[in-house]
């Protein structure tokens, strides 16, 4: 997880180290907002923070209000607006309105009790996908998922469409896993590749057992996994988060990472080669046993047919695919 991304995280870190912490979430917006509902800002009792709700004015306002909410163990729900003349200087580009819920953390008054805030940190970094719902009248607070009782189906829709809001009066935080990019073999594609899915949000990884091709030098700072794919991807545990691109033309390197694919949530499979290349790997999977249908929900030729023809195009043309997948269905 990127430490930007890592709020929570950090509110409950420095409550346990007794500085005291507050966190500020976007619950609504109307009309032009820097940053979308869900968006989370940690505010520590010295005045530190990490993450963002906004921006300019509005921020220092948030801030202000958690520094009270700490003091007093009270949620309180803000609302700044502004015109489209005075709308630059506090973040609120062409105008608009949101509306923050600030929670101090701790065992006083109405806060955000710590050990709800540990499940949800725990649940975080075991890749679960969670709701904080949080009824905004009476202040009670609790996790849940699509399996949930009561709302349940409104939690599912909303994981899917990745789209925090209120149902009612209760605000549904949705905590879903970081989005991952796996990409199955080193090579020259994959350079742009990772560096543009990074920039996009996705944390990648790149497997390929040769050296050679997944050296340190070709993807610094990258991570790695100098393993077969079906085990690296085992080991890894796909999930509806995750997308897999196999770019080797091995079928032994990438013909047991389709057949991992396949075999899990993953929103999006798609592998590099032509109608020629495909139409080869199709047969080998039918005789391997899987289902027609199955294997049509492989990407191929992977990449939207934009016309592109460099490393950096097909990476664009790759990246663009998975996008439209997540976003679009």
């Amino acid at each position: 997880m990127a430490e930007h991304d890592a709020i929570p995280e950090t509110a409950l870190d420095w409550h346990r180290a007794g500085q005291g912490a507050a966190l500020a979430t976007v619950v609504e917006t109307w009309g032009s907002a820097p940053r979308p509902v869900g968006s989370q800002l940690a505010i520590s009792g010295a005045g530190a923070m990490a993450g963002s709700v906004s921006g300019g004015c509005v921020e220092g306002a948030v801030i202000a209000e958690a520094l009270d909410a700490l003091g007093d163990g009270q949620p309180r729900l803000l609302e700044f607006g502004v015109s489209d003349g005075d709308a630059f200087a506090v973040g609120l580009a062409c105008g608009g309105r949101i509306r923050v819920l600030v929670e101090p953390v701790g065992p006083v008054g109405r806060s955000l009790p710590e050990d709800l805030l540990a499940d949800l940190v725990a649940a975080r970094a075991a890749r679960r996908a969670v709701a904080c719902l949080v009824d905004t009248e009476s202040w009670a607070r609790r996790l849940a998922g699509p399996e949930d009782p009561v709302l349940g189906q409104a939690i599912g829709a909303r994981m899917r469409a990745d789209r925090s809001g209120f149902e009612g009066t209760v605000f549904v935080g949705l905590h879903n896993p970081p989005l991952r990019l796996i990409v199955v073999g080193a090579v020259h594609i994959a350079q742009p590749l990772v560096q543009m899915a990074r920039l996009a949000g996705f944390a990648p990884v790149v497997i390929d057992p040769r050296p050679a091709f997944g050296a340190a030098a070709r993807f610094p700072g990258e991570v790695v996994i100098d393993a077969w794919p079906d085990a690296a991807l085992t080991d890894l545990g796909l999930d509806a988060r995750s997308a897999v691109v196999t770019l080797t033309h091995d079928a032994k390197l990438d013909d047991p990472a389709i057949m991992a694919a396949l075999d899990s949530d993953v929103f999006y499979l798609g592998c590099l080669g032509s109608s020629r290349t495909h139409a080869g790997r199709v047969t080998r999977l039918e005789a391997a046993g899987l289902a027609p249908g199955r294997i049509a929900a492989i990407h191929a030729p992977v990449g939207l047919g934009i016309g592109a023809r460099t490393p950096g195009e097909i990476a664009v043309a790759i990246l663009a695919e998975i996008l439209q997948r997540l976003r679009c269905g």
